[in-house]
């Protein structure tokens, strides 16, 4: 099995500075540089068998988007957005002296690769959007809503797996094993015993002030101003990512490459050989 190396990077807030963890896969000299930036509430380590598979090809960086995983949360939850995220990864970029980069993004990390790809002179050489585009709909906006920043205090890490797979149900038809992986690595864990979900609530007060509108957000500017080559992976069931769009996302901007996958929806975990595989022959082709 690859090793894996765990680091942290310092980066920097309009309220001050704060470390954002990583972790490593594959030769630490390998020009070919992957990085996998996860979704919402999830973090780094959701990426560990993708990661695992692709280390042979790639250095493949994982980090824990601030405010999740082993990453400090901000002292002023407004700066939860995806301008800091886009400077944290700016910062994670040069720490690792990277010219060019693949880009792997679910979800919220999709929309962070997005807009990094948009970007004149951008280090993004090839994108890979899952489940997410330029149209979040208002539907799947609420459906977050109602469990962002109110996840409850779990006595047993069975506790916490039952309620990760009641949220994470859209994800498919997970082994135990994985969804007990999907599990233990966004736990935090209390001195006095218990666990709770890894991630600062406070990232659930800027999400409802852009997203709480009860329309859909709609970043067409930005998805037409990417012009790398681009794959869709969409979960055919997805509430967040429409067929309407992505059929528009094939037509314009990039014109992205579509894959869907079957019986899942928002959003394919990537750790199926079929799902790796998709990623695997567009990122190398």
């Amino acid at each position: 099995m690859t090793e894996m190396r765990q680091r942290t990077v310092q980066c920097l807030s309009p309220a001050g500075f704060h470390d954002m963890a990583y972790v490593e896969w594959g030769e630490p000299d390998n020009p070919r540089l992957l990085v996998c930036a996860h979704g919402l509430t999830r973090c780094g380590r959701d990426f560990d068998f993708l990661a695992q598979a692709l280390a042979d090809q790639y250095r493949v960086v994982c980090p824990d988007v601030v405010g999740r995983g082993r990453s400090a949360w901000l002292r002023d939850k407004n700066h939860y957005r995806i301008p800091q995220y886009c400077a944290d990864m700016v910062t994670l970029l040069a720490r690792l002296d990277a010219q060019t980069v693949h880009w792997l993004g679910t979800s919220m990390g999709g929309l962070i690769g997005m807009a990094l790809a948009a970007q004149q002179g951008t280090p993004i050489s090839r994108l890979v959007l899952n489940d997410v585009g330029p149209v979040v709909t208002a539907g799947s906006i609420v459906r977050i809503g109602e469990f962002l920043g109110r996840a409850p205090r779990f006595a047993t890490i069975e506790e916490a797996e039952a309620y990760v797979r009641f949220v994470s149900a859209p994800f498919g038809a997970l082994t135990d094993a994985q969804w007990r992986h999907l599990t233990i690595h966004t736990l935090r864990p209390f001195a006095e015993g218990g666990y709770a979900m890894a991630y600062d609530p406070g990232i659930a007060e800027p999400f409802r002030l852009d997203m709480g509108s009860g329309k859909d957000v709609e970043l067409w500017p930005r998805y037409d101003a990417v012009t790398c080559p681009t794959l869709l992976v969409r979960g055919a069931q997805s509430d967040l990512l429409t067929v309407a769009t992505a059929r528009e996302m094939g037509e314009r901007g990039p014109r992205a490459r579509l894959a869907e996958i079957q019986n899942v929806g928002h959003a394919p975990v990537l750790m199926a050989d079929d799902q790796i595989g998709i990623v695997r022959d567009f990122l190398l082709g």
